[in-house]
């Protein structure tokens, strides 16, 4: 191999954020406006990395641990690999849009053009580097970073192309905070512990928010369709607020979008941070629209 190079998008989720770790279904899309590329030049210099782009620089601590756990994996060693990698990235690492998983598929995908894992083990194998990042990785930023498609997710390894037949008027935003999603996995399986049934009422709740999101996108468009694709919104943003994920600047970013005019809210990807989601029933006002980045491709 003298040269290669990949593009990965970045992902937000509709609903099904952490419950999907228990079984529960997820509704993932790519976000086509971030993105990482990773480019790969062979020469006879020991292996390197230069890193590019406006979020590049801070996965400079991350690439070699993941590097490293791929070597290992694979059972070849750092040594047997000649050559430079220029990464570049505009998703910012700890805001929900998949950056630990840009970043291990487009490993995955180079220890895949070196012929060290094959092409039906690479979901598995970049799904265990991204356990490095989340203690134990669902698997679905993962797969739609894979894929570049929106999917129906499920962790027993349901996988269904979701092409919506109509195109919402919807965002996402930074809420001011980067958040951990080690961290609030943990605490939500802290809550799990100390009140199971509450955990499981939460569980069902984020479930019936992704089939009613499913329901709305795949009818033609109407305003009932709108109105339930709204309430799934809203119903996942109450799983997070029992979490304890939608407080803090999160809640206050929410409560923001709310009082311009989003017609419906919740955190993407973890919570505790990162970005929002939010729908309108019409164009953001100008002054808003500067913070929104569209979803729609």
């Amino acid at each position: 191999m003298t040269s290669m190079e990949t593009i990965v998008y970045g992902k937000w989720i509709l609903a099904g954020e952490h419950a999907v770790l228990r079984g529960s279904p997820a509704l993932v899309f790519p976000v086509f406006a971030k993105a990482l590329r990773l480019r790969y030049m062979n020469n006879s210099e020991p292996l390197s990395v230069e890193f590019e782009g406006e979020h590049g620089a801070e996965l400079r601590l991350l690439f070699w641990g993941v590097i490293e756990k791929a070597f290992e994996m694979t059972g070849h060693e750092r040594q047997e690999a000649r050559g430079k990698f220029v990464i570049s990235s505009s998703i910012p690492v700890g805001a929900g849009l998949g950056a630990s998983a840009t970043l291990c598929v487009a490993v995955g995908r180079w220890f895949h053009a070196r012929g060290w894992v094959g092409e039906a083990e690479l979901p598995e194998f970049c799904r265990q580097l991204e356990n490095l990042f989340h203690g134990e990785s669902s698997g679905v930023d993962i797969a739609v970073a894979l894929s570049a498609r929106g999917l129906h997710y499920e962790r027993n390894g349901t996988r269904r192309a979701i092409q919506p037949l109509w195109t919402p008027q919807w965002y996402i935003s930074y809420s001011g905070k980067r958040g951990v999603t080690s961290e609030c996995v943990a605490r939500v399986k802290s809550l799990w512990q100390s009140d199971a049934s509450l955990g499981e009422k939460i569980d069902r709740d984020m479930h019936d928010a992704v089939l009613m999101a499913e329901r709305s996108l795949l009818s033609p468009y109407s305003e009932e369709a709108f109105d339930e694709l709204a309430e799934s919104i809203n119903k996942a943003r109450t799983c997070f607020e029992h979490w304890g994920l939608a407080s803090g600047e999160m809640g206050q970013h929410l409560q923001w979008l709310l009082n311009h005019g989003a017609y419906a809210v919740k955190p993407t990807g973890s919570g505790d941070g990162g970005y929002a989601l939010s729908l309108w029933r019409k164009t953001p006002p100008v002054d808003v629209l500067a913070s929104l980045v569209p979803i729609a491709r």
